[in-house]
């Protein structure tokens, strides 16, 4: 059915259009450098500036074409001569942003160019005049009151230009948009997908397609175009979706084919490595990024995310810098020097900047995430709740919102909310043993132990990013009086805090060594007994016990002790332990509050 649906218009297009098919290989570059080429040049005509500039970087990152292969600007129609007065005007004054006025002028016109571009300005008059009534007032409640009057309009005008089958690939893009911000997201999908086989070069379309898809189930209902474009598509909705081994793949398989100069496939490996908390890597290819486009701002609020996690003041304030340098009043450089302010411990003016960045742009996620973040440093979780509810408006699958919900209403004692948010994050990351360890403290408090215990080896299994899983799945086993299990856990615990090789301190430390001594004690396992209380004797608040254990020890040996057989066999302790490899630093965990995407 897609395949009749494209042919079917773009027979209606062919006329104004040169060809813009696509083939589903990589085997022509050059033949792909004419189609972003001309592409590009089609949607900056009709003021789709950014579908418009990730076509150019594309296409530059290509070898050039040699003059006799550039492609002639495409033919003018009777009705594009007929409309070119007015349309030339209209533009001028769109490029102005002056929407209303560029829509009077196209008004009549038959063109598909001038008449996409009287319908988008309709629709950006339209939103303009929503974001200035939203400007002062971040609040839910408000922003909910305040619509874009021109979408119910445009909706009717375009089903019927749709239904008359007289839509063209922007059109289409343009009556997706409208059902999308009407919240009729089926709609939306199915328009979308129809302009992905009308037109496969707009990546706008694919982008909004994107928007939409929550889960890979979904994506794979998909009727989508055999293109090569897809390529892109699938590996930007595979980062979204969290599917990074599978992003990464796709970004790796078009470096290959010949992308390999595209700093937006470089910036997305970043981001992708981002996701995936490979803080090291990431860092590694922004750098690189930026001294490859020096002058670059996409992307670098997720840079500073990760300069963030690092506590790389210098680093951070030296992005701030540079790009107030370049442009001030971006969206991403407000994000940056919020960053800076939030790692000096400057919450007030973090917030600042991150509600002048909505100011810029509402339905920018980033700003509104770390705004929550913020918020719940101040201790205001009214105003944080409020923001996190606004990121997840903007992207239902920022499991970061869902967590900051999460850990709001635990702060205002309400269970029950709190597992319902952390749920959300867990289903967005289910292999993220933050989300889990959250989910187990939550089930702990609501009393439900079985299912707090299978979240708690499961953060475990899955790899516990604060070693904290083990630690709680034992204090479990000893509420419970499962003293072996408890000691298992204990054991697991040190084994891994040893084997990582890195000198750091972990907190329960002491309290895994004091009741690893206890259990051995109980076991008359006098040898494994003393080490632990040995150890104990390294930590301030166990020293004491420790010393006292010892004694005890001392004391029952002399006395002629042995070992019982009636206790069950417990694991041992790893040979390497010594009385002086005590860690002595806390390395500090990746705080969740302080990453973004």
């Amino acid at each position: 059915m897609a395949a009749s649906t494209s042919v079917a218009v773009v027979s209606v297009t062919a006329a104004a259009v040169p060809d813009l098919s696509t083939n589903a290989d990589f085997s022509d570059l050059r033949e792909i450098k004419k189609q972003l080429l001309l592409i590009a040049g089609l949607t900056r005509e009709r003021g789709l500036l950014h579908s418009s500039k990730w076509s150019a970087e594309l296409a530059f990152s290509l070898p050039a074409l040699p003059l006799a292969e550039l492609q002639p600007p495409p033919p003018i129609t009777e009705e594009d001569a007929r409309d070119m007065d007015a349309y030339t005007l209209a533009k001028a004054y769109f490029d102005v942003k002056e929407y209303d006025r560029a829509a009077h002028f196209l008004h009549g016109c038959n063109s598909k160019k001038a008449y996409f571009l009287f319908m988008y300005s309709r629709y950006l008059s339209g939103e303009k005049k929503k974001d200035d009534e939203t400007v002062d007032s971040l609040g839910p409640l408000e922003k909910g009151q305040v619509k874009n009057e021109a979408l119910r309009e445009l909706r009717v005008e375009l089903s019927k230009k749709h239904q008359a089958r007289e839509l063209d690939g922007f059109g289409l893009y343009l009556y997706g948009v409208v059902l999308r911000k009407l919240d009729l997201v089926k709609e939306a999908i199915d328009v979308f997908v129809e302009a992905t086989h009308v037109l496969p070069l707009h990546w706008g379309a694919w982008l909004e397609l994107c928007n939409l898809i929550t889960d890979k189930e979904m994506l794979k209902f998909l009727s989508l175009p055999d293109t090569w474009m897809k390529e892109f598509f699938l590996a930007h909705i595979y980062t979204e979706l969290q599917l990074i081994e599978e992003a990464l793949q796709k970004y790796q398989n078009l470096i290959d084919v010949g992308f390999s100069k595209s700093s937006y496939i470089v910036s997305q490996i970043a981001v992708a490595y981002h996701n995936i908390r490979d803080i090291d890597k990431a860092l590694s290819i922004f750098n690189e990024l930026r001294k490859q486009d020096p002058y670059r701002i996409e992307n670098m609020d997720t840079f500073s995310n990760l300069l963030y996690v690092r506590s790389m003041k210098s680093e951070l304030s030296y992005l701030a810098h540079n790009l107030c340098e370049i442009d001030k009043y971006r969206v991403e450089t407000c994000c940056v020097i919020g960053n800076y302010y939030s790692l000096r411990s400057q919450h007030e003016k973090a917030a600042l900047y991150f509600q002048r960045a909505l100011k810029l742009n509402p339905r920018y996620l980033g700003a509104w995430t770390l705004m929550g973040h913020e918020y719940m440093e101040m201790k205001n979780t009214s105003a944080a709740i409020q923001a996190y509810r606004h990121a997840i408006e903007v992207n239902k699958r920022d499991y970061r919102a869902w967590y900051g919900l999460g850990q709001t209403y635990e702060i205002l004692k309400m269970p029950f909310y709190c597992l319902y948010y952390y749920r959300r994050a867990h289903q967005l990351r289910p292999n993220d043993s933050r989300m889990l360890v959250a989910l187990g403290e939550c089930y702990e408090k609501l009393n439900q132990l079985v299912e707090a215990k299978k979240c708690y080896w499961r953060a475990y299994a899955v790899g516990d990013v604060e070693k904290m899983a083990l630690v709680k799945l034992a204090k479990l086993h000893e509420q419970l009086t499962e003293s072996e299990q408890a000691a298992q856990c204990y054991i697991k615990y040190i084994q891994d805090i040893y084997s990582c090789g890195e000198i750091v301190e972990h907190l329960e430390e002491s309290t895994a060594f004091r009741y690893l001594a206890q259990y051995y004690f109980k076991c008359k396992l006098w040898d494994e007994a003393s080490t632990c209380a040995q150890k104990c004797c390294a930590f301030n608040d166990t020293r004491e016990e420790g010393k006292a254990l010892l004694r005890q020890i001392l004391q029952l040996r002399n006395q002629g002790e042995t070992p019982t057989t009636e206790m069950p066999a417990p694991f041992f302790l790893p040979a390497s332990l010594s009385a002086n490899n005590t860690p002595t630093r806390r390395v500090s965990p990746l705080n969740l509050s302080s990453v973004t995407p």
